[in-house]
Parts: C-alpha cells; sequence; structure tokens
C-alpha cells in the first residue's frame, strides 16, 4: 500500500507512522481482529544510501534524482564519518550507487573520493554495585576521598575507558559545557586533543585548559585595544628590527603549518598548537613596554592572523575579536592568509655539534653561510676542540641546517 502523505512530524522521535490511525490501526489479516500496523517500514541504511544523490537535485520533483545535477556536484569529494558506518553504509551506499548508475540515474562509479574515518569520544565509567552505571555529575565525594552512589552512598567502582553511550551513562551533556564555558571551549578542547582520526579521551582537565587558552586570546587583543587600533601613530620605525623580523617569521611560518594541516592533513590538534606557539610569540612581544610601541604595528598583523586562523575552531571569539581590532566586515568574508616565503627564510641558524653522535656545542651562523664555512666553525669551537685533542678525525657528517657530526677514533 502506498504510504500516508498526512502523517504529522512532530520531532518527538520514533517512527510518524504512529501518529497516523490511518496507517497503524488495521485488522489482523487472519483473525479480523484489532491489530497495529508495523510502523518500520525500511531500514536507515537505505535513505542514507542515496541521499547524497538527493541533495545534489533537491528542487527536482519529477524524479527522485536529477541525472544532469548529479552530473554536475558528483563525486562527494570528502566523506567524514564515524567507524561505525565504515561496512554499513559506506558499504550500501557504493551498492547503490552502481545500481543507479546501471539504470542510468547516477553518472559516477564510486560516491566518495575521499574518506575520514573520525575516532569515538571515550571517557571512564562508574558502577554501583546496588544501583548498577552512574553518571558522572551524579557522583557524591570526590577524586580524593572517593566516589560514592548518590542513592546509597556506598563507594563506586571506576569501570574502564569506553566510548560515550547512553547505557553506560559515561557521557557529558553539551549544554552544560557550553552553559558553563561556552561553545567555542567545547569546539576547540574537541579539536585539539587528539588527530581527528584517533578516539578522544575526555578530560574535565583538558576542557579547563581550553578555556584558560581562549582567556588568554582574549586579554592579549583586549588589554591593548587601544593601540591596536592605531598601531602607526605611535611612533613605528619604517624597517622592522631583528626581534620584529623573527615575529614577522613566526607569523608566517604559522599561516603555513595551519593551513597544510587543514587543508591537506586534517590535523586540527597540530594546527591549533602552531596557534599556541604564535600566541606565546605575541605575548612576548607585548610584554616589552620599551619596545612595544613601536612593534605595534607587527603585532597588529600577528593578532590579526591569529584571529584569521582560530576562526575554523572558536567562530564566536574570533568574530568579536576581530570587530574590537576595529574591522566592520564579517570575519567569515575575510580572505584566509597566505604566507611569504621571503619571511620564512631564516637570517640565522642554530646548529648542533655533535662528536661521535653527541652533542658538544653548538653555533649560531649566518642562513647563508657555506657547508666549508660551518665545518670548519665547528671543529674549532672552544666547547667542541677538547673533545678532538689527540683522537684522529674520520669524516664530519653535515645535515644541512641542522647539524655537524664530527665522527673520530676511540
Amino acid at each position: 500500500m502506498a504510504l500516508p502523505k498526512d502523517v504529522p512530524f512532530t520531532g518527538k522521535g520514533g517512527s510518524p507512522l504512529g501518529e497516523s490511525p490511518s496507517f497503524s490501526q488495521v485488522a489482523c489479516p487472519k483473525c479480523l481482529g484489532a491489530a497495529r500496523r508495523d510502523t518500520d517500514t525500511m531500514d536507515t541504511f537505505v535513505d542514507s544510501s542515496w541521499y547524497f544523490l538527493r541533495y545534489a537535485s533537491a528542487k527536482f520533483v519529477d524524479a527522485p534524482v536529477a541525472v544532469d545535477d548529479g552530473r554536475y556536484w558528483m563525486a562527494v569529494d570528502q566523506y567524514i564519518g564515524g567507524v561505525e558506518h565504515a561496512v554499513l553504509h559506506l558499504l550500501y551506499a557504493r551498492f547503490f550507487t552502481k545500481a543507479l548508475r546501471d539504470l542510468g540515474l547516477a553518472t559516477v562509479d564510486e560516491p566518495f573520493t575521499n574518506l575520514l574515518t573520525q575516532g569515538m569520544v571515550s571517557k571512564e565509567t562508574y558502577r554501583c554495585s546496588e544501583h548498577n552505571w552512574l553518571f558522572p555529575n551524579d557522583l557524591v565525594g570526590s577524586e580524593k576521598d572517593g566516589w560514592q552512589c548518590p542513592q546509597c552512598r556506598r563507594p563506586v567502582e571506576r569501570g574502564r575507558v569506553e566510548k560515550m553511550s547512553k547505557s553506560k551513562k559515561n557521557i557529558i551533556d553539551p549544554e552544560d559545557l557550553i552553559g558553563q564555558y561556552g561553545a567555542d571551549t567545547a569546539r576547540l578542547f574537541t579539536l585539539f586533543t587528539a588527530p581527528p582520526e584517533k578516539d578522544l579521551e575526555w578530560s574535565d582537565q583538558g576542557v579547563e585548559g581550553a578555556f584558560r587558552f581562549i582567556s588568554r586570546v582574549w586579554r592579549l587583543v583586549y588589554q591593548q585595544r587601544e593601540l591596536w587600533l592605531n598601531p602607526s601613530g605611535n611612533g613605528a620605525q619604517a624597517e622592522l628590527t631583528s626581534e620584529q623580523r623573527d615575529l614577522r617569521r613566526v607569523i608566517h611560518r604559522t599561516i603555513k603549518r595551519v593551513s597544510e594541516d587543514i587543508d591537506e592533513r586534517f590535523h586540527f590538534n597540530t594546527a591549533i598548537s602552531a596557534i599556541m606557539e604564535l600566541v606565546n610569540a605575541l605575548s612576548a612581544t607585548t610584554q616589552d613596554g620599551a619596545k612595544l610601541k613601536s612593534a605595534a604595528p607587527i603585532v597588529k598583523e600577528g593578532l590579526e592572523t591569529m584571529i584569521i586562523l582560530l576562526a575554523p575552531f572558536v567562530p564566536h571569539v574570533a568574530s568579536e575579536l576581530w570587530e574590537q581590532l576595529g574591522h566592520r566586515e564579517q570575519l567569515d568574508q575575510v580572505p584566509w592568509p597566505s604566507y611569504s616565503i621571503v619571511a620564512l627564510e631564516e637570517e640565522q641558524l642554530l646548529i648542533v655539534v655533535q662528536v661521535n653522535g653527541k652533542v658538544r656545542g653548538k653555533l649560531t651562523v649566518p642562513a647563508d653561510v657555506t657547508q666549508e664555512r660551518i665545518q670548519a666553525l665547528a671543529l674549532t669551537d672552544s666547547k667542541v676542540i677538547g673533545f678532538l685533542e689527540g683522537k684522529k678525525l674520520q669524516r664530519v657528517v653535515y645535515v644541512p641546517r641542522r647539524l655537524v657530526n664530527i665522527v673520530v677514533e676511540g
């Protein structure tokens, strides 16, 4: 029979067909007594096996999919899903796509071009011998003195760290987290704690750390806001100092690292780590009050870059800080920054000097120095020469721009 068209979609959960008496209330075909028709008419995997083709032709009313629209949009560039989808959903989607291809309704052989299988969020479990699994927020006591069951006050057994699930009650209500710290903290913690393909173990201390970092970024921008709004009117010099060039190098290095981590590897945790290093460099510059005014333009450049790079992770705070720096355009309309190859070039190199594989000294040399000059400096360095006296030199191994290893007998 055809499914009814007057079914109310209330959002209460369960099949909406249960709200349709004409569909659900029927007579038994054997005894003719009152019966209830099964409302589970189609497995959910059936729907999720071709929805992407429907998305590509959402306004098409003459058939389930529009071939021309599918030819334009398909295949899906990037699929991101949990490991539980790796067999059923992805396998069914491939079957459906190939079947629709054979029917002339799809023009691709495979539905997805790239796949990222994300890890699970896990947390420790708590169990009472009398009342079974317990929610972490319901426990009585403390970590130091021991947790107790809120109902019988028996000691609680801490179980293994397992995938968050309602059945074992090792879950965190996102509404509580957002109410206490804000949505950006939840986002930053989740993205920073582990690579997306790895499991994430929930940590209350980690959430606190994410909140402290966001607060630090806020203070960095807001406490000197008047200076950032008019950096060129505070005695800024035309030529950058050596320290300011170093800061500019950090800025452009961060742009490069974050761009590559997001676009090429989906490693959001290392992208955030790079931004944290930039925040450290900016904070160090703002601590020097005597040089701050002259450094204000380059610091503002760094702050603006930091905010744009943070926007994918903490969009609400980033948008507010962007406005605080005097910008009227919406942050999501601002182009992604590009890095300068020239700015990335280092003026000096730190060369580690080893003797038979053990670190014996370090050299600071110009970036354009020759290999021969570096080796000569290493062999005559005051901290190294004592380890060479009386020993026969076998060879010198040079790792470009990084280290010199002097190999001697004995």
